[in-house]
């Protein structure tokens, strides 16, 4: 692995363990084994590291947000299971950047293209987020008013992007895996009022795939 990469990775892993604020170039080049001028020659500070990450990650979100824009990612078999595994993988690549969550507003005020990034990357998961909800929906037969499909969609959204910070303050570290899937089962779970008579079904459907997704040995 080059240098250059071998400092973004050694960067990623430092910010999500320690934190980005407490994470300086000298923490980064001691960990590495370099010299501080030789961690220079490849990025002039911090900053430019942390906006060569942001963009690594809003290109591999936006590619798996706009996966559900391409057409139904359930049909009617395990349509539970389906929309699951979409919203993990989801949850999964937010966790590998989860720096990012854990001082958002930070940064947000510091970098005006990461600004500017999550705003594209909100209007993404909304956007995936209803077409989610509207396949779901359809699915049951039901009729939903568009505004309140909204409204849904924006408190999936707001559980989505501080689910980690939320789990942070709840809880003593945890798995990740137990992490992620229980966002998304709180996620999937906020559809179910909006289900008429099946929404009891369907909530049920998605505990019995949280405890055994959760029950299943981890993969070596």
């Amino acid at each position: 692995m080059k240098t250059r990469d071998r400092i973004l990775v050694t960067s990623l892993a430092l910010f999500n363990e320690e934190g980005e604020a407490h994470t300086t170039t000298i923490d980064i080049a001691n960990e590495l084994d370099i010299s501080p001028g030789n961690l220079y020659y490849h990025f002039k500070g911090k900053d430019e590291i942390i906006g060569e990450l942001f963009q690594q990650y809003e290109i591999a979100l936006s590619d798996t947000l706009g996966a559900a824009l391409q057409g139904p990612l359930s049909p009617v078999p395990g349509r539970v299971e389906n929309n699951w595994y979409y919203l993990y993988v989801v949850l999964e690549e937010m966790w590998q950047y989860r720096f990012l969550y854990h001082n958002l507003d930070d940064l947000q005020q510091r970098y005006s293209a990461i600004r500017k990034g999550f705003r594209r990357l909100l209007q993404l998961q909304r956007s995936a987020l209803l077409a989610i909800c509207h396949n779901v929906l359809e699915q049951a037969a039901i009729d939903t008013d568009e505004d309140q499909l909204l409204s849904l969609v924006d408190n999936m959204t707001l559980v989505l992007t501080f689910w980690f910070s939320y789990d942070q303050l709840l809880h003593t570290p945890r798995p990740p895996r137990t992490i992620i899937h229980q966002g998304v089962l709180q996620l999937l779970t906020m559809v179910a009022p909006y289900l008429g008579d099946a929404q009891l079904d369907f909530y049920k459907d998605c505990q019995v795939i949280f405890e055994a997704m959760i029950t299943q040995p981890e993969r070596g």
